[in-house]
């Protein structure tokens, strides 16, 4: 063999190795959970300098700590890994990982809540506080800032709009416990990350018709999610104002056509009324319940009744 084969030789065995590295890189990289996926996790949060909790799915933990457990549920969260839900420097650990591990991440001040500011430090005048919130140490709101209040004297406050973690250190205890492959129960923790609570879906295949480029009517199959609004969703300020948002969120993650939203009204002080209502739109029962309807509310039957048989 000459050198000019022998050196093409050594150039295609070396490019053939690069090309064997490439692909066990990619095998390496694509095993485990990936970017997109839902997994469920066990997680607690604390503080690396004192061990405070500050966030836990451990019902145990929490009573430990002293956090209400009546005010919150504490149970395994569904998260969607780079949807922002939890901090980066756990995404990235979480990339690859297996279900069934677990471990504690340290993440830095500065890729949690940020480092402290003593810019951030301000001093404001008393009347822009509620006279309630006058103490130190209370959570106050003003044009718009969450911040808390260090001091107040006469006329001027002092108040500290730093995130109450800033410029600390966490530890984040978790272990993986599923991979979540149903889409109705993705959909169901994509909300809970969103409100804190997992209202019921349900994901249906309709039949709908829909205009094509030659603005001709088809027939296509377009997938909807239903959700059933619990009152708690109805009153919850960031669902009202971020409800469409939530929705495209769902339809991108989930490959889904549409949202739509049931709201349900549950039977309740106006259960009268609505029964005197049916009658009344229905006019089945008669004239006899029709005035004795009416007599319970006061209005003059027999007057009514005439109007009612000269129309």
């Amino acid at each position: 063999m000459s050198d000019n084969e022998q050196a093409e030789a050594a150039e295609d065995a070396e490019a053939e190795a690069e090309d064997a590295g490439t692909e066990e890189a990619t095998e390496e990289v694509t095993e485990g959970i990936q970017d997109g996926d839902f997994v469920k996790i066990a997680y607690t949060i604390r503080t690396a300098d004192d061990g405070q909790v500050i966030d836990t799915t451990d019902e145990e933990i929490a009573e430990d700590a002293e956090i209400d457990t009546e005010e919150y549920e504490f149970e395994p969260r569904t998260i969607a890994i780079g949807a922002g839900h939890i901090f980066g420097t756990v995404e990235d650990e979480l990339i690859g990982a297996e279900v069934g591990e677990e471990g504690v991440i340290d993440i830095p001040a500065e890729e949690a809540f940020g480092e402290y500011d003593p810019e951030e430090v301000e001093t404001v005048a008393a009347d822009k506080i509620p006279e309630d919130d006058r103490y130190p140490g209370a959570q106050i709101q003003i044009d718009q800032r969450q911040g808390r209040l260090e001091t107040i004297i006469g006329g001027r406050a002092r108040v500290d709009f730093n995130h109450p973690l800033a410029g600390e250190d966490l530890e984040y205890e978790y272990e993986i416990l599923e991979v979540i492959e149903d889409r109705e129960e993705k959909a169901k923790g994509l909300l809970g990350m969103h409100l804190q609570e997992e209202p019921e879906v349900r994901i249906e295949t309709e039949t709908v018709e829909e205009e094509n480029e030659e603005g001709e009517l088809e027939e296509v199959e377009q997938e909807s999610l239903y959700i059933e609004a619990t009152p708690q969703m109805q009153m919850n300020q960031q669902w009202m104002f971020q409800k469409q948002q939530v929705a495209q969120d769902l339809m991108d993650r989930l490959d889904l056509d549409r949202v739509v939203i049931e709201e349900v009204i549950d039977g309740g002080g106006m259960g009268g009324m609505g029964g005197m209502m049916g009658g009344m739109g229905g006019m089945g029962g008669g004239e006899a319940d029709l005035e004795e309807a009416l007599e319970e509310a006061d209005v003059d039957a027999e007057e009514l009744v005439e109007e009612i048989d000269e129309e």
